[in-house]
């Protein structure tokens, strides 16, 4: 039997190369190997305020994303995370069996109360706990996460053994799925931390409905260093490391090779290969993803078939979940 993955990503902001560099493109490889559920997690969205139509619309932006960039609706599992109403209900149980000073130790939940600090609601405080629902409800055996997310799996596991001892085996412990490369994309600007769409320094980040012209002077624009070298050094040359990541990823090259390309050569050489590169990729995903936005039939077929898909399998397991601890189905 196939390996169960489970990820998803927050209807909030416009996706940028970072997700789908991060996320996205490891996703497409897996479709084949793994039994796959990919979610849009709008339900965690609910954590900062939204619009309520904005909401709708991201949603629905990144399903399309999701299909345009290569995730096969009839290989994966592509669903709304609202809609399958099992993960609402696992979520209050595993909230019973979870510790005050477990979710107090989670380092997201005070960078996230930092950045919005007229909103620190409760449900801020326990999304990791909705998150081990999002896991657990399929038995998910595989997370793809990236480091930053590595907290939230360990709860998710220690939630699962304490359940499991506590009713016997009910419960697959999750293991991290973590790709060797570009598991973190990091931004333009500011290197030293992960790209994201909440940034609020527009050249820091590329979303992926970035015209050409807009890749091009963001990537003139991209934090370097004084040596005119390309070369992979993380830790002294973080800008150049990231951008040489992200050519590798595209170009399917190591650093080593990336390195023999461009010596020689200086920076703007590279930077300029490195937004042609990312423009081309772009240009078929972009392409697809307006043609789905144009076509809101074809997005709620998938959406309505991914959720009942997804609800067959997380219904078995709420409950058997539900006769452990006593109620009535």
């Amino acid at each position: 039997m196939k390996k169960t993955i489970l990820s998803g990503i927050q209807a909030t902001g416009n996706l940028t190369l970072g997700n789908y560099l991060g996320a996205i493109h490891n996703w497409i490889k897996m479709q084949d190997e793994y039994d796959c559920y990919y979610m849009i997690a709008d339900l965690h969205s609910l954590t900062v305020r939204n619009d309520p139509e904005i909401l709708c619309k991201r949603a629905m932006q990144v399903l399309a994303i999701y299909v345009a960039a290569g995730l096969d609706p009839e290989k994966n599992t592509i669903f709304l995370q609202s809609q399958v109403d099992a993960h609402v209900k696992l979520n209050w149980i595993l909230n019973c069996y979870t510790y005050m000073g477990e979710l107090n130790r989670m380092t997201q939940f005070k960078d996230k109360s930092a950045k919005h600090a007229d909103n620190i609601n409760s449900g801020l405080f326990t999304y990791p706990v909705l998150m081990a629902a999002d896991i657990l409800v399929y038995n998910a055996d595989l997370v793809p996460v990236g480091e930053d997310q590595r907290q939230h799996l360990e709860i998710t596991r220690d939630i699962a053994e304490r359940f499991n001892s506590i009713y016997g085996e009910t419960f697959v412990i999750p293991e991290a799925f973590i790709s060797e490369q570009g598991a973190r994309i990091m931004g333009l600007q500011e290197p030293t931390a992960k790209m994201s769409k909440s940034t609020t320094n527009l050249n820091d980040v590329i979303f992926l409905n970035d015209d050409p012209e807009e890749i091009r002077k963001k990537l003139k624009k991209a934090v370097t260093d004084s040596e005119n070298c390309v070369r992979y050094d993380k830790e002294n040359k973080p800008g150049v490391s990231n951008l040489m990541t992200i050519y590798g990823l595209i170009q399917e090259k190591t650093m080593e090779q990336i390195e023999q390309e461009f010596a020689g050569k200086g920076y703007g050489d590279f930077k300029m290969a490195v937004a042609e590169a990312i423009i081309e990729k772009l240009e078929s995903l972009q392409k697809r993803y307006n043609e789905l936005l144009e076509n809101p039939e074809e997005l709620k077929a998938i959406y309505e078939k991914g959720a009942k898909k997804a609800s067959q399998r997380a219904d078995k397991i709420v409950n058997e979940v539900y006769r452990k601890v006593g109620l009535i189905l």
